[in-house]
């Protein structure tokens, strides 16, 4: 595992072929206790083709230097992210009333 959260990265492969390819990510705090937002698309084997784009949010925690998975949680559509940002964004709304 990397020892900085810039290094960090969802990508995956097996025997040469990309399964998950990272699109973007945002790190959302860094230290000792690091967050990331991953975009990313999975590949669809039967398909042979990157299925649609999907999110994820990791949870880090650097140990002796180098950063071990501790948590996930995957959007599970486009859906589900409108109505993660749409609950956000009201939560945030009232808080600055």
């Amino acid at each position: 595992m990397p020892a900085n959260a810039e290094e960090l990265t969802i990508n995956y492969e097996e025997n040469g072929v990309v399964i998950v390819k990272e699109l973007d990510k945002v790190i959302l705090s860094s230290g000792a206790w690091s967050t990331i937002i991953f975009k990313y698309r999975q590949l669809d084997r039967a398909k042979k083709t990157y299925g649609p784009v999907r999110y994820t949010i990791r949870r880090y925690r650097k140990i002796k230097g180098e950063y071990k998975q501790q948590g996930k949680f995957n959007i599970s559509s486009s859906d589900q992210a409108v109505k993660i940002v749409d609950a956000l964004d009201a939560w945030l709304q009232e808080e600055n009333e």
